[in-house]
């Protein structure tokens, strides 16, 4: 009952349709949902065949003004011929629309296929695009967006948790006790303001598309300021170190094909991961009553799942305490 209260439940199909004809299109057919949870995405085409990647973003999570600025970097990444999608605007120039209760844009479809982390000439592609986007986002700086922000952001994650009732007395304990130990692992790794830059944010290997190592990158909802690494890190997989140095060579020859990449970032990767670690646990809590998230994720409520996030936040913690993979 709890859940069939959140705004994305009466998002419907018709609704979807009617948001995107508010703006003068005409669907002949049906939305497609896309693979999403943080927001709702749907592929439509219209009158002209044309495909386009319709955006509804999650009520209270950004102001306009951060949205607005998420577009108007993507418009200076296109202008410099940089492969990502820029939000279709209206004849007044606005790519942030309102229909059915709800904030919305328009991307155009971008097709293709996710890369290949064991292919050197999609890992040099891929370094190469986000160090173009890199090359635009160190020539200024967001001032409606935040700050990637390592210890803040852990302890928010944490508290979060914490707060859930989803860890039974032991697990909190547990849980409470390595959180500690971890953010006091993270406090020497936290960087001057001076090196962030405005980054994508969330370069999984979902929000990369190509084919043929023409890759673009999609899906800027969770841009922000953050050192450069924080794009390159989810891209270096290998578990073998011979492996793993491959995929960093490569990925940082395609990245300095237009910038330098300062190497004394590697040392921010398991930071980051911890980070990332921590931050999704909380995210799943936090959406809980999103009516797409329980059949989604139904092992949240599993006790099995908290013991095993709970070891594995132990694991990361030992990896923290140990000279990085490049330097032993």
């Amino acid at each position: 009952m709890q859940a069939s209260s959140h705004p994305f439940a009466e998002l419907s199909p018709a609704r979807v349709v009617d948001a995107v004809e508010s703006l003068g299109f005409w669907l002949p057919g049906e939305p497609f949902a896309l693979n999403s949870y943080e927001n709702r995405v749907f592929l439509v085409h219209d009158e002209e065949r044309r495909r386009w990647v319709v955006k509804f973003y999650r009520p209270g999570r950004w102001s306009d003004a951060e949205i607005r600025e998420e577009h108007a970097f993507l418009q200076e990444l296109v202008a410099s011929d940089v492969a990502v999608a820029a939000p279709w605007q209206d004849v007044g120039g606005e790519s942030l629309h309102y229909a059915e209760g709800f904030r919305l844009a328009l991307f155009p479809h971008l097709p293709g296929q996710a890369p290949e982390l064991e292919n050197p000439a999609h890992l040099f592609a891929l370094g190469e695009l986000i160090g173009a986007v890199h090359a635009v986002g160190a020539s200024g700086r967001f001032r409606e967006r935040g700050s990637l922000d390592l210890v803040p952001m852990a302890r928010q994650a944490s508290e979060a948790v914490l707060q859930s009732p989803w860890l039974d007395r032991h697990q909190r304990r547990a849980y409470a006790r390595i959180s500690e130990a971890l953010l006091n692992a993270l406090e020497p790794h936290a960087w001057a303001d001076e090196r962030a830059i405005r980054v994508h944010g969330d370069c999984h290997l979902g929000n990369m598309l190509g084919r043929d190592e023409a890759f673009a990158l999609v899906d800027f909802d969770d841009c922000l300021m953050a050192p450069a690494v924080q794009d390159l890190w989810m891209l270096l997989t290998a578990e073998h170190d011979a492996e793993w140095q491959m995929q960093l060579s490569e990925v940082v020859e395609g990245y300095e094909q237009h910038r330098d990449f300062d190497r004394s970032e590697l040392a921010l990767i398991e930071p980051l991961r911890t980070l990332r670690l921590m931050r999704h646990s909380a995210w799943l809590v936090a959406r809980w009553d999103d009516p797409a998230f329980p059949p989604a994720f139904p092992w949240l409520a599993d006790s099995g799942y908290w013991d095993g996030h709970i070891r594995l936040l132990e694991q990361q913690r030992q990896v923290l305490l140990r000279a990085p993979r490049w330097l032993a």
